[in-house]
Parts: structure tokens; sequence; C-alpha cells
């Protein structure tokens, strides 16, 4: 037995409830929570329901930003167009830490199929989908619930398909042939947004156009996953996915026309309405760690519903996998002066993993560990 296992264990053997045993139960099913709904159940297991749930959300006027990609590609020299949206860009970055972006060049068939991908790999036969269950983070491809099963208190009512798709080339037969080819296709539509974006913060920040891409390097790996929100017959007593932020450079979000992603900015829950066409771009820890707070990186999560699935692919653009371990990122030393110090120490990507995994409860800031 794992060490993370046998904590919870001794922690939640008492009272006459055995926390663990359900956690073991629902992770040998290796069915997940589609399973839980298969099986017609009207209550959810204690095991997902969290006390004191604030799932309300402001309405008002603040929406997140949108930015209309669409003068990149159809201005090409026209240095007003572009100006225009890194400064939008820059705003978004500064208050947001989140945005949408329109016309960026990925056609909606291929948005539309990758989501039909995901939920047909999460509803085939199970016996097939078990073949791809584990919990060995060193596989490239494979599917669970709840990455971080036994390591919280907070259990999240939602599956994953896990797809590491870059650095380097993936073989094809790793892949669900159910999802295969629309995955290699969407991921590299994926990668060259990725460039074009780390492009725009680069010149954001005032620094040359390549320096996040090239230079540094924040987009050689991307993970890809796959999440899948079965209707939930008490929604009111857990969370598709708890209040967190990512963890590394920058996220790209696909999110079906369900709803119930909200960012939490101004000390208010906002809905993310969804735009059909539309990828949700946002930034992780270690963006606002390398731009000293410049950039921020913002609370998400994603309420549970009675309706649904709710289906949504984000592909986390982060370094080298093998790079983890040893390559330090610290505030890039350009955006440095006496008015500006360092605000952090030079960390490694796994090092902020480390912090993240530690805490029984997500919800709080992993970068706080890491300031002078």
């Amino acid at each position: 037995m794992a060490s993370d296992e046998q904590e919870i264990q001794a922690d939640h053997e008492h009272g006459g409830y055995d926390r663990y045993k359900e956690l073991k139960f629902l992770d040998e099913t290796k069915e997940g929570v589609k399973g839980l709904v298969d099986a017609g159940l009207s209550k959810i297991p204690r095991i997902f329901i969290q006390d004191n749930l604030n799932t309300c959300s402001s309405h008002g006027n603040a929406n997140i930003p949108v930015i209309d990609l669409g003068s990149l590609h159809h201005e090409q020299g026209n240095s007003s167009s572009r100006n225009e949206i890194i400064e939008k860009v820059k705003d978004a970055c500064e208050k947001w830490g989140f945005f949408q972006v329109v016309n960026h060049e990925i056609p909606q068939s291929v948005l539309d199929e990758m989501l039909d991908g995901v939920r047909r790999f999460h509803e085939q036969d199970s016996e097939v989908k078990k073949e791809f269950y584990s919990r060995d983070n060193s596989k490239r491809v494979f599917y669970n619930t709840n990455f971080h099963l036994y390591r919280t208190s907070q259990i999240n009512w939602r599956d994953t398909l896990y797809c590491k798709v870059g650095p380097g080339p993936l073989d094809p037969h790793q892949l669900p042939s159910i999802c295969r080819d629309i995955t290699i296709e969407y991921s590299d539509h994926v990668k060259k947004l990725g460039v074009t974006l780390l492009e725009l913060l680069s010149e954001a920040l005032g620094l040359g156009r390549s320096y996040l891409n090239k230079d540094i390097k924040c987009a050689e790996g991307v993970l890809m996953v796959g999440h899948y929100y079965p209707p939930c017959p008490e929604p009111e007593l857990t969370l598709g996915t708890n209040s967190h932020t990512d963890s590394h450079f920058l996220t790209v979000l696909l999110q079906d026309q369900v709803g119930g992603l909200q960012v939490f900015h101004e000390s208010h829950w906002i809905d993310v309405t969804p735009i059909p066409g539309a990828l949700i771009i946002n930034l992780g820890d270690m963006m606002q760690l390398i731009t000293n707070d410049k950039f921020m990186s913002a609370k998400h999560r994603v309420l549970a519903q009675k309706l649904g699935p709710r289906v949504s692919v984000a592909c986390f653009l982060k370094q080298h996998f093998q790079d983890e371990a040893s390559k330090l990122y610290g505030p890039i030393k350009e955006l440095l002066t006496e008015e500006n110090p360092p605000v952090y120490k030079e960390i490694t990507v796994i090092d902020l993993v480390k912090q993240f995994q530690t805490r029984r409860v997500y919800d709080a800031s992993r970068l706080e560990h890491f300031k002078l």
C-alpha cells in the first residue's frame, strides 16, 4: 500500500466510517464516477460530500475578457492591430489571469470532434475503458477518477483521460482508438496556438517575441486531459473540480456548452459563459512566478450539476517533462528593477507540484511557500 493511502486510511478509520474503504472500492471498480451514475444511485457517496460549500456566483456586468485573434492571421504586417491585441492580452493577464480567444484558426469541426472524442471514450463499454485505468503517472496515456484520490479530503465528481502529447512524438497506438485521430489533430492545432499565445505574452511583458517560447522554453511539454463530469443527483453537496490554480505556465481549455466553470475575481465567483467556438486561456502559477506577480494565476473551479454530462479538454503548456526536476525558473531578470525586486526564489516545477501534493485542501496558494 502506498504511503499516501496509509495516511488517509489512518485518518478516516474512526466513528464507524471507513473512508479509505470507500475510496478503495471506487478505485478498484475502474469505472469512475460514471460507473456510480450508471448504477443508478440517487444520493452521492459520503466521500464526495463537502461541507459548507458556497456555489453562488456573482453575475452583474463581470465577464472574463474575450479577445479576437483574427487580425493576426488576416492582416499580416498590420502592427497597429497586433499592438491592440497585445494590450488586451496584457490587461487580461494583469487583472484576470483568464481570457477567451475567438478566431484562433482551429476549425469548429475539430473542436466539436475533440469534445465528441472525449465523450465517446468515457461512454464506451467499461471493459474496454478499464484497460486504460491506471495511477501510474509515468505512463503517457491513462485514465482514472480523481488523480489525487488518496491525497485529499475533497473528492470531485469527475473522471479524466490523460494524454502526454508532447514533447516528442507519441506512439498513436498508445491512444484509445475511439479518439485517436482527433487527439493527434487537435493537439497539433493547440501546439501552434500555444506558440502564438506565448509570443503575445512575451510582447505584453515588453520582451522579445520568442522569449517565453524559445528562450526559456515554457511549452515544450503538453499534457492534454479530457474531463467527463457525469450528471450529479446532489450537486449542492459536491464540486466537479475544487477551487485551484494550475501549476504550469499556460492552459488552453475547450469546453462544451453545459457551463459550470467559475473564476474567482475581486472576491466573487464569476460564471464563465460558454461562447461557441471560443477557447479559454488561463495562466498558471509558474507564469505568475516568472513574471514576478505582473501576471496572475487565478483560482477557478467547476460546479457539479444535475444536467450533463459536461465535457472539457484542457491542454497544459509546460516545460519538457525530463527537465521538470532540474531546470530552475525564477522571476525574469529583465523585468526586475530596484523598485520591482524579485518576489520569489528560483524553483523547479517539481518543487511546485510537491507543495501542491502535500496539501489536503487545494484552495490555498502554493506560491506563498516560495516567496523570498
